[in-house]
C-alpha cells in the first residue's frame, strides 16, 4: 500500500439488521482524497449475498431500522456540515429530515412503537459557536474554567456546549415535503441555528435534559416509558471517573439514578441496554475502587440489573480475563441474553451473555468484530482481519461467512503482506506477543519496531494500514503488545502502574531481539524505532537507553508528566495514576529527564489541537534535542488532534506518511523507498 491509496481504505460501521432478519444495512466509508474528507453511503445487504447502494449521501452512517421494519434511520452530513438525522422507508426512496442541531446529532434510538426517536446533541451557550450573527470564535467572551473537565481532545472545550438529550415525533414520510414559501406569502426567518426547525422545515424537537453535565447514549426502555442514559451528575463528578447509569420519563421529568447506590467500590458505567423483555438492563462499567480515579489497565466488565430492583446489581463477566473496553457496545439479543465485544491477545471477540452469567464465544480467532446486530436466530457483524478494512458477515455454526467484499480493491490494487504471528520470551520468561509483516523479497531487510500506544491498548488481527504501508516500502515491521497493554488480563497491564519505562521497555526490546533471530531476512544493523502517544513515550524512553538505532520517530508523545499534569485533558488523573507522585519516581519515568542520554536522530510529529498530548510535549522535546546537538525535526499538522493518524483530514494523512517515508528513506533506504525519496 502507498501513502496516495489510502482512498482503498473502506471500513463498515455498526450494522442494523432489519427485525424480520433477511437483510442489513451497513455504512461504509472511505477517505476521499478530492474531497479531503470521509464519504460514504449505506449498503443494504441481504443474507444471501445480495447488495446495493441505498443511499447517495455525501456521508451517511449509523444505520438503525425502526422496530416495526418501516423506516431505515441513519445520519447524514454534508460537505463540511455536521450530522443530522433522517429517515427513509426501509424499502428505499428519498430521505427526510429530522433534525437541525447546530452541532449535529449523536447517538440514537428509535423507540418501541416506531413513531419517537431520543437523540443526544451539543447544545452550545449563546454567543458562542456561531450562535452570534458577527461573533466568531476568536471574539467570543473569554471563558472562565473552574473545572477539571472542561475540554476534551477531538471536541474542545465541553463546558459550553453540554450534550443534551432530545425527542423528536416521526414525521409521516408520505406527507407533502416542505416548500419555501416566496414573494407575498414569504415570511422572514432567521438564518442560522434551528432556522430549519422554526421554518416547519424538520420536525420540532423537545429537550428533555438541561443539567451541566453531558448525557449520553440515550436508549428507550423496553416499553417505551422511559429512556435510559449515562451521565456524571453526583457531587464528585469533576474529581472522579465515576459515571451512572439514569432513566427519564418521556417528558423530562423524575430522573433516577441507577447504579452506584453505595458499597465499597465505584464504577464508571455506559453503554445501558435493556433485554428485550425489559426485565433486566445490562450495562458496561470499569471498577475504579472506593476513589474512583484507579482507571489503570481496569478491564470493562458487563454488569445487569433489574429493572423492578435497581439495587440488584450482579457483574456478569469476569473483570479479570474479560475486558469490553474496546467496542463499548451491547446489542440486545433475546428475553435474557446481549452480545458483548471481548478483546482478547489481539482478537476481537464477540460473546453471548445471559443475565444469569453463561457465556458462549460466537466469533474468534484471527478476526476483529467490531460491530453486531441481531434478529430472532440471526446475528450479523462488521469486522476486520488481516485483508480487509471493513466488511459485514453473518455468524455461522462453523465462523463467520462473508456478505461483502469492500476491500476486493485494496487486495487487487496493493499487495496486502502477510501478518505472522510470533511470542518471544522477555528477559524474566514473560511471553511476548506480536505480529511481523515482512516485505517482498529475500532481504536482509531493515526493521522497523513500531510501538503502539495507550498504553491499555493492544496490537490485534485488524488490517493495520501503518504496517502494510511501511512493509510496502521495503521494511520488515514488528508489532508486538509490551506488558502495560490490553487482552491479556489486568495484571498484565497493571504491571507497569508507577514503573513506566521497566518490564513495558524489556519486553519490546526481547520482541525485537527475538525476532531478529528467527528471521534471516531481517538486517539486525539496519534498525528504526516509533510509536505514537504512549508508543512515543516508549519511543523517546528507548532511544534514552538503547542506542543501536539508526533513527526514531516519536509521535504525539507522553514525554513529560510533570508539564503533562496541567497541559493535557486528561492530566489531572492520568499521569499521577500511572506514574505516581514521588518526585524521585516520576523522574525516573520521565522521558524529558533522560533526553540527555539521546543520541539517536529524531523525527518529531504532532498535531496542533492535540489535547491528549498536547504540543508544548513536542515542542520541549525537539527543541532539547536540537539545543543538544541530536539531528532532528518536527512535523507540525494544523488543524488536527490525537487522532491524525486515524481519523485526521485524508490529505494530511497521506501527507504523514510521505514524511514518515522521507525521513525512513534518510536513515534507512530501500530500494522501494530510496534516500531520493522526496514528499509530494
Amino acid at each position: 500500500m502507498k501513502p496516495d491509496q489510502i482512498e482503498l481504505l473502506t471500513t463498515t460501521g455498526t450494522p442494523t439488521l432489519h427485525p424480520d432478519g433477511s437483510r442489513l444495512v451497513v455504512a461504509a466509508t472511505r477517505p476521499d482524497l478530492r474531497a479531503d474528507a470521509y464519504v460514504g453511503q449505506l449498503w443494504e445487504v441481504t443474507l444471501d449475498g445480495g447488495r446495493r447502494r441505498l443511499t447517495r449521501g455525501f456521508r451517511d452512517t449509523a444505520p438503525r431500522y425502526s422496530p416495526d421494519g418501516e423506516l431505515l434511520l441513519f445520519l447524514r452530513a454534508a460537505p463540511g456540515g455536521k450530522p443530522q438525522l433522517f429517515a427513509v422507508r426501509a424499502s428505499g426512496g428519498e430521505p427526510v429530515q429530522l433534525t437541525d442541531q447546530l452541532l449535529g446529532v449523536a447517538h440514537f434510538d428509535v423507540s418501541p412503537d416506531s413513531r419517537t426517536v431520543v437523540f443526544a446533541a451539543r447544545v452550545p451557550e449563546h454567543g458562542r459557536y456561531g450562535t452570534l450573527d458577527g461573533v466568531s470564535a476568536g471574539l467570543e467572551d473569554p471563558r472562565l474554567v473552574t473545572q477539571y473537565k472542561y475540554r476534551m481532545n477531538g471536541l474542545g472545550y465541553t463546558t459550553d456546549k453540554r450534550s443534551q438529550l432530545f425527542t423528536v415525533a416521526v414525521p409521516d414520510l408520505d406527507a407533502e415535503p416542505y416548500i419555501a414559501a416566496v414573494g407575498r406569502l414569504r415570511k422572514e426567518h432567521p438564518d442560522g441555528p434551528g432556522a430549519l426547525e422554526e421554518q416547519g422545515a424538520v420536525p420540532s424537537a423537545t429537550q428533555l435534559t438541561t443539567a451541566d453535565a453531558d448525557h449520553l447514549e440515550p436508549v428507550f426502555s423496553a416499553d417505551g416509558h422511559r429512556i435510559y442514559f449515562t451521565a456524571a451528575l453526583g457531587a464528585e463528578a469533576d474529581t472522579t471517573l465515576v459515571s451512572d447509569i439514569h432513566s427519564i420519563a418521556l417528558d423530562g421529568g423524575d430522573t433516577r439514578r441507577l447504579t452506584n447506590d453505595g458499597g465499597g467500590t465505584r464504577l464508571g458505567c455506559g453503554a445501558p441496554r435493556p433485554s428485550t423483555d425489559g426485565a433486566w438492563l445490562f450495562f458496561l462499567a470499569s471498577d475504579l475502587s472506593p476513589s474512583g480515579l484507579d482507571f489503570v489497565a481496569r478491564n470493562t466488565a458487563l454488569y445487569v440489573l433489574r429493572t423492578d430492583d435497581p439495587q440488584d446489581v450482579r457483574r456478569l463477566t469476569d473483570a479479570e480475563t474479560v475486558d469490553l473496553g474496546d467496542v463499548q457496545e451491547i446489542v440486545a439479543d433475546g428475553p435474557e441474553s446481549v452480545l458483548v465485544f471481548n478483546r482478547a491477545q489481539g482478537r476481537g471477540e464477540l460473546l453471548r451473555v445471559s443475565a444469569a452469567g453463561e457465556s458462549s464465544t460466537l466469533v474468534t480467532g484471527p478476526t476483529v468484530a467490531t460491530g453486531a446486530a441481531a434478529s430472532g436466530q440471526a446475528v450479523v457483524v462488521s469486522y476486520t482481519d488481516p485483508s480487509t478494512a471493513g466488511d459485514v458477515a453473518v455468524v455461522g455454526p462453523s465462523g463467520l461467512q462473508p456478505l461483502s467484499d469492500f476491500s476486493a480493491a485494496l487486495r487487487s490494487d496493493t499487495r496486502v503482506g502477510e501478518v505472522q504471528e510470533r511470542t518471544y520470551p522477555a528477559p524474566d520468561g514473560t511471553p511476548v506477543h506480536g505480529w511481523v509483516v515482512l516485505p517482498e523479497g529475500e532481504g536482509p531487510h531493515p526493521v522497523l519496531l513500531v510501538i503502539h500506544g495507550g498504553p491499555f491498548a493492544q496490537y490485534g488481527w485488524g488490517y493495520f494500514d501503518e504496517a502494510q504501508v511501511y512493509a510496502a516500502a521495503g521494511y520488515a515491521v514488528l508489532l508486538c503488545n509490551p506488558r502495560g497493554a490490553a487482552g491479556y488480563g489486568q495484571a498484565h497491564g497493571r504491571v507497569i502502574k508507577e514503573a513506566m519505562g521497566t518490564v513495558d521497555l524489556d519486553d519490546v526490546l526481547a520482541y525485537l531481539d527475538g525476532a531478529l533471530a528467527d528471521f534471516e531476512a531481517m538486517d539486525a544493523t539496519r534498525l528504526g524505532v516509533m510509536g505514537g502517544s504512549y508508543g512515543g513515550y516508549l519511543t523517546a524512553w528507548t532511544i534514552a537507553h538503547d542506542h543501536r538505532f539508526e533513527a526514531a520517530i516519536v509521535e504525539r508523545g507522553y514525554l513529560d508528566p510533570p508539564s503533562f499534569v496541567g497541559s493535557s485533558d486528561i492530566g489531572w488523573f492520568f499521569s499521577e495514576a500511572y506514574t505516581g507522585t514521588d518526585p524521585a519516581r516520576v523522574e525516573a519515568q520521565n522521558p524529558f529527564a533522560k533526553i540527555g542520554q539521546v543520541r539517536t536522530p529524531a523525527f518529531v510529529i504532532h498535531s496542533e489541537e492535540d489535547l491528549r498530548c498536547p504540543i508544548e510535549q513536542a515542542q520541549r522535546y525537539y527543541t532539547a534535542l536540537k539545543k543538544q546537538g541530536v539531528e532532528t525535526e518536527m512535523l507540525v499538522f494544523p488543524g488536527e488532534t490525537h487522532e491524525l493518524s486515524r481519523s485526521g483530514s485524508p490529505w494530511h494523512r497521506r501527507q504523514r506518511f510521505d514524511h514518515i517515508l522521507r525521513w525512513w528513506a534518510r536513515y534507512l533506504p530501500t530500494d522501494a523507498n530510496p534516500s531520493t525519496t522526496a514528499v509530494r
